[in-house]
């Protein structure tokens, strides 16, 4: 079998994840789990990052911060992944599908616009195969009609829109790390936001939302989605060599754009 693509795995890598497993910080605390949410977070240009199991729980903490009641509607593309519509559908909210740019593959703007409703609470932006949506006008939708931005950038690791990084767009965004993405914790997610408070529910949510003075008191229902530290180190060795792995996928796409044009 040829795999559609392998993950980019360093001795470098192997070393961090060896050093958090001698300090004994190998599951969902620990000082690479930190580095690993900032540095993303910084990256991408938001203030907050919080680290998930994988980049589905991701889009179901970021569809739990909307806080959906029945009937409430969400934008979002047809050509996407069924994570998208499942997380609005536990979130308690209504999935409202879009179709995409037939030049583009992103989701319609123009049909964005037309599907919104009173009911209408978010637009769930996914930037499909690393390319950006059009953001300026979705955007500018979503001002008007005060309605938040979730930006799905599960493969658009490093993609700019007019110099600013996919994930530093929305009220919220969401990533995988999984084997087949530019930077891989084996499985793993995250959701950025800049604001406060969204960034404090969302950790509360990961954590089964344990009361931060008496840990076994709960006010709501929360989920077990914690990255562990382990992975995290992977991640965070990914990171310090981003660049190097971006610049290696940019020449394997060359190459092969150079064989097919004949």
């Amino acid at each position: 079998m040829i795999p559609v693509c392998e993950p980019l795995l360093t001795e470098e890598d192997a070393a961090l994840v060896l050093d958090c497993v001698r300090s004994g910080w190998i599951s969902s605390a620990g000082r690479y789990l930190e580095e690993f949410e900032s540095g993303w977070a910084a990256y991408c240009g938001m203030r907050h990052g919080i680290a998930v199991s994988n980049g589905t729980t991701a889009l179901e903490i970021a569809a739990a911060l909307l806080n959906l009641q029945r009937g409430d509607e969400v934008i979002m593309p047809t050509f996407t992944i069924i994570s998208c519509a499942q997380a609005v559908l536990r979130a308690g909210g209504t999935p409202v599908l879009v179709d995409s740019d037939a030049r583009t593959w992103q989701m319609d703007v123009q049909q964005v616009a037309a599907k919104i409703t009173p009911r209408t609470r978010a637009i769930m932006v996914v930037h499909i195969y690393g390319h950006p949506a059009d953001m300026d006008p979705l955007l500018e939708l979503a001002a008007r009609h005060n309605l938040m931005i979730i930006e799905d950038a599960a493969e658009a690791h490093g993609a700019e829109y007019r110099g600013r990084k996919c994930g530093g767009l929305g009220d919220i965004s969401t990533f995988s790390f999984y084997a087949n993405k530019l930077i891989t914790t084996g499985e793993g997610g995250m959701v950025l936001t800049q604001r406060d408070d969204l960034a404090e529910r969302a950790r509360a949510l990961r954590n089964l939302c344990f009361q931060r003075t008496r840990r076994f008191l709960h006010e709501e229902l929360g989920y077990n989605f914690r990255l562990t530290n382990m992975q995290a180190a992977l991640g965070v060795s990914q990171l310090r060599r981003f660049e190097e792995i971006v610049a290696r996928k940019r020449a394997i796409a060359a190459a092969y754009t150079e064989r097919l044009r004949g």
